[in-house]
């Protein structure tokens, strides 16, 4: 019976080496580029993690020579343009800059866009997306996702809180949005 548990143990310990994916280097600095839905990349700066103990840590690098200003609804706007204004809208609040594995969140948060069609008036701040993460062998890769930018209209409760928790996210529909996702390598 010994033997038999041994032999079960060593099965189920290959099976889960097996089935865990590598993961990206989460190190140095890397490209960050948004792909339009036929996957043509458009990159839109850089990245550069660096490791402080227990945490990685990362600077962001956007090249705004990509972008296009705008003035929207009485703020001046970076934006990206296309079949879609795509305008990124840095998070206006402290944040520790940190990233693990199996948390993407403040990554998420610097990098919120607010699309809407190049012929409508104003800035729609509901029409908020936000990357959501998965650290995978191919680098980050983000998946567009709906969220209303107008809940940053007042600080959070708590600064050190992603204030945009999974729950308030939305899917989108990828086929109608011109950048539905992102990747970080």
């Amino acid at each position: 019976m010994m033997h038999l548990t041994r032999q079960l143990t060593a099965i189920s310990g290959l099976c889960l080496t097996l089935s865990t994916p590598a993961i990206a280097d989460l190190s140095g600095t890397q490209t960050i580029q948004l792909l339009d839905k036929d996957n043509s990349a458009h990159t839109i700066g850089s990245i550069t993690f660096t490791h402080e103990g227990e945490q990685t840590q990362y600077q962001l690098h956007i090249d705004h020579s990509q972008f296009t200003d705008y003035f929207l609804s009485m703020k001046e706007m970076k934006c990206l343009e296309g079949p879609e204004l795509w305008c990124h809208l840095p998070y206006p609040y402290p944040s520790p800059r940190t990233i693990s594995p199996d948390n993407t969140q403040w990554l998420s948060h610097d990098l919120l866009f607010m699309f809407k069609k190049p012929n409508e008036f104003g800035a729609n701040f509901w029409n908020g997306i936000y990357y959501e993460f998965t650290v995978t062998d191919e680098g980050l890769v983000g998946r567009a996702r709906a969220v209303d930018l107008n809940e940053l209209a007042a600080p959070p409760d708590d600064l050190g809180i992603p204030p945009f928790a999974p729950m308030m996210l939305e899917d989108i529909d990828e086929g109608q949005r011109w950048l539905p996702s992102a990747v970080i390598r």
